[in-house]
């Protein structure tokens, strides 16, 4: 297990590598094979195929090379990572949702905090370090200028890792309605003198109320189809354009489901569902679905004065768990 580990941290960063490293005549060829190769990884990925290459596989290191070569491509590259296990539980079906951690679902939902907050979120795709995200926001709402914000995230480790900085703002229209925009830095990082590449994008949301306890939530992510990186392929290295349309429903105080669809311009819709009950003052559980790939996910959260925790974990039937856990404050 540790060699499997020492060559995917290799490997992890193979896809992007292809996109950083600028090559001329057969270089820049190959980097275009790369780059096509790795984005039919996912649906050999998705259908369980390359688990039956894994077990043909006649050498560890090989099996290795194409584990993590799909896995990179599968988990990591959009820099557009939920945050806070709160989504987590629910299957990420978090666009109609008011909290801290609407700075990365949709940051409409920024407009109705009334006090300043801050959170922490960490998450580990299937138990591995490698595939961490870490997250952190702060929200500072004003009485009469709307709520600014900051967030940022980080994927990967040293070898390889993404990061996400973005400033935003929100502002309601009386008690129905708010919109919300944020300008994002994104950053690749390549160790062992593959460099760094960076762009520049926007995201921006609206939420309404469309009848009493039904709530409409829309979001759109890199609207700029911006790009880390341009080589002779005309697709570049692309930064998915993703849309997220959900409803989010409350039958009472105690019980509200949430359901959604987001859909990357290059890709098959997605589908999220979620249900929270909250049983007690300060307790809440949670459960959640979601599509391409499938995922199960569960969860609770505590509400402790000032402190929101929150504990998740989804599942994946061929990759095992990946758990998450996150932290807000509020300074009420």
């Amino acid at each position: 297990m540790k060699n499997i580990f020492t060559i995917s941290k290799v490997l992890v960063g193979l896809r992007r590598t292809a996109s950083l490293s600028f090559g001329e005549g057969q270089e820049g060829e190959a980097n275009q094979v790369m780059y096509k190769t790795s984005r039919h990884c996912w649906s050999f990925l998705q259908q369980g195929k390359i688990f039956k290459l894994l077990e043909k596989t006649p050498t560890t290191a090989f099996a290795t090379v194409i584990f993590f070569f799909c896995l990179s491509h599968t988990y990591a590259g959009d820099h557009n990572s939920p945050a806070g296990a709160r989504a987590a539980a629910l299957g990420n079906a978090a666009v109609t949702y008011k909290d801290i951690w609407a700075s990365f679902h949709n940051q409409a939902g920024l407009a109705f905090l009334k006090v300043p907050t801050v959170g922490i979120s960490h998450e580990r795709k299937f138990a591995l370090s490698e595939l961490s995200t870490n997250s952190a926001a702060f929200a500072l709402p004003t009485k009469e200028s709307g709520t600014f914000a900051l967030s940022v995230s980080y994927f990967g480790y040293k070898l390889y890792n993404e990061q996400k900085i973005g400033l935003a703002y929100a502002k309601s229209f009386g008690d129905k309605v708010s919109a919300g925009i944020q300008f994002d830095y994104l950053g690749t990082s390549i160790a062992e003198g593959y460099g760094s590449k960076s762009a520049f994008t926007v995201e921006a949301g609206i939420q309404a109320m469309l009848l009493k306890n039904l709530w409409l939530g829309a979001h759109i992510y890199n609207p700029t189809k911006a790009k880390l990186a341009d080589y002779p392929d005309p697709s570049g290295e692309k930064i998915p354009s993703l849309i997220s349309l959900g409803l989010n429903y409350s039958f009472s105080d105690k019980v509200n489901i949430g359901l959604e669809t987001e859909k990357d311009m290059d890709a098959d819709a997605t589908i999220k569902a979620g249900i929270e009950y909250h049983p007690v003052k300060q307790f809440f559980l949670r459960g959640g679905i979601s599509t391409d790939p499938l995922l199960s996910s569960f969860g609770f959260g505590l509400e402790l004065q000032n402190f929101v925790i929150d504990v998740a974990a989804s599942y994946h039937q061929d990759l095992g768990f990946s758990p998450n856990i996150s932290l807000a404050y509020s300074f009420k």
